[in-house]
């Protein structure tokens, strides 16, 4: 019976717990949808900024990840979006977009790799 009173407090922070994580999501989400349409006019570091603000509001947010990752492509820093690609796959490994964006990264990182083997 002592695991009761456990359970019960694991149960009523769950019930606090959720409205924050759903605040900092539409948050996430909100920095997401804000750094798309500023990629879209080519603003880059930009992106970059709003949609690193979305992983750290919400670190579970794989799309945040993902679009992160497409970004550093853009401005041609591959350690980075590889590293974005690998989270955003960690968190979502089943995400067929992230595995295509990350796959097509692969083969054309691959491709320059072995044009330029520094």
């Amino acid at each position: 019976m002592p695991a009761r009173p456990l359970t019960l407090a694991v149960a009523v922070f769950l019930m606090l717990a959720a409205p924050v994580w759903a605040e900092q999501r539409d948050a996430a989400k909100e920095q997401v949808e804000f750094g798309v349409q500023v990629a879209q006019r080519g603003l880059w570091r930009e992106a970059i900024y709003r949609w690193e603000r979305a992983t750290q509001l919400d670190a579970t947010y794989a799309p945040a990840f993902n679009n992160l990752a497409v970004a550093y492509e853009q401005v041609g820093d591959r350690e980075k979006a590889r590293a974005a690609y690998e989270k955003a796959i960690a968190l979502q490994p089943g995400n067929t977009l992230i595995r295509q964006n990350f796959d097509l990264f692969k083969e054309l990182n691959d491709r320059a790799a072995r044009k330029d083997p520094q």
